[in-house]
């Protein structure tokens, strides 16, 4: 495992994180909570520190799942939380639709109270903004300035190490001005989506973090599953995956798939076959590329993902020339941003 500076922050994180969410909800991925708790376990004894989490992931029991797994190591890993949507108010959430957010002090309290219960700590080391607009991030509003001032007074009360943004749900071209803001204007580390076929957001993020010496972390390396290596046209989806193209008559998604599917094979012939890496490695190793990036978060659902993501660092790296040779190819209208927007909800 190799481990990096969140930049901006006194924490040190593994390079390749894991997003509770895949555990922790029911919407897809993994429902078995003692298969949930059995990969959070082996993460840690793979290296994994770095455990992702917020407290709307299944209002909460996310959270306690994760304490429930590695309580006894409390002091060895570091823990990354969110707060904003007020779960309290609206504990039900139809679909995987939004609830209100609540960016107010006192709701920053509450929140922060839960979710230190939850993880049986009496700290937080990463406490995330979960999908704030600019009106939550721009210095000069006064909701926005009440509520970092808060943060600073949480810090300063050692309830929270150090705090960011993490910037969703799906992705859009919003967000570059929400993440630049982060880093240039609250000096505070984001997460975003950002992988070899979605570069929307990693180009002018990631060259201000560069510039200002704040961290970054990436969700979503794998493309929604493109990148890991598995997916075919007839790959099955639960009826709550958002990839699933089969229970929607937009034929939008479908086209996504296959387009995907043909870019993922071109992929492999250049990068993977031959080369001592899997095209789920090769993903991590060009998320990772940037120094700026401190974490990328895999979606695990499998002790062999896990392993096999656990397992880049062990196989050839990704030279200056194929990195290049990848964003050349990108470019040229490699890229899937504008596929799906807006409809592929990520966390």
């Amino acid at each position: 495992m190799d481990y990096r500076s969140l930049q901006g922050t006194d924490l040190t994180v593994s390079a390749i994180g894991f997003g509770v969410w895949t555990v922790g909800t029911t919407w897809w991925g993994v429902k078995d909570e003692q298969v949930g708790k059995s990969l959070l376990r082996r993460a840690y004894d793979l290296g994994v520190t770095y455990f992702d989490n917020a407290d709307t992931y299944a209002s909460g029991r996310a959270e306690e799942l994760q304490r429930e797994a590695l309580s006894d190591v409390r002091d060895k890993i570091v823990i990354g939380t969110k707060f904003g949507y007020d779960i309290y108010n609206n504990p039900d959430r139809p679909g995987q639709q939004e609830r209100p957010h609540d960016w107010s002090p006192a709701y920053l309290r509450k929140a922060l109270e839960g979710s230190l219960k939850r993880l049986g700590t009496d700290y937080i080391d990463y406490y995330q903004l979960h999908n704030p607009r600019m009106d939550a991030i721009a210095p000069g509003s006064v909701l926005a300035d009440d509520l970092w001032a808060e943060l600073d007074r949480a810090k300063a009360e050692g309830l929270i190490r150090a705090y960011g943004t993490a910037l969703g749900p799906a992705l859009n071209e919003r967000q570059i001005e929400e993440g630049v803001a982060s880093v240039r204007e609250r000096r505070a580390p984001t997460q975003i989506i950002y992988n070899l076929l979605e570069q929307m957001l990693g180009e002018p993020i990631l060259k201000a973090a560069e510039e200002t010496g704040v961290g970054v972390v990436a969700r979503v390396p794998h493309a929604s599953g493109l990148l890991e290596g598995y997916m075919t046209l007839e790959t099955e989806f639960e009826p709550g995956d958002h990839r699933n193209w089969r229970l929607t008559t937009n034929a939008r998604r479908k086209a996504w798939m296959e387009d995907g599917l043909k870019k993922v094979e071109q992929l492999g012939a250049k990068f993977v076959e031959g080369r001592g890496r899997t095209i789920g490695q090769l993903a991590i190793q060009f998320a990772l590329r940037s120094p700026a990036m401190a974490s990328v978060l895999p979606n695990i659902y499998s002790a062999q993902g896990l392993e096999e993501y656990a397992a880049s660092f062990d196989a050839a790296p990704l030279t200056d020339a194929e990195y290049d040779a990848i964003q050349g190819l990108y470019r040229a209208n490699f890229g899937m941003e504008h596929d799906l927007r807006g409809e592929v909800v990520a966390q």
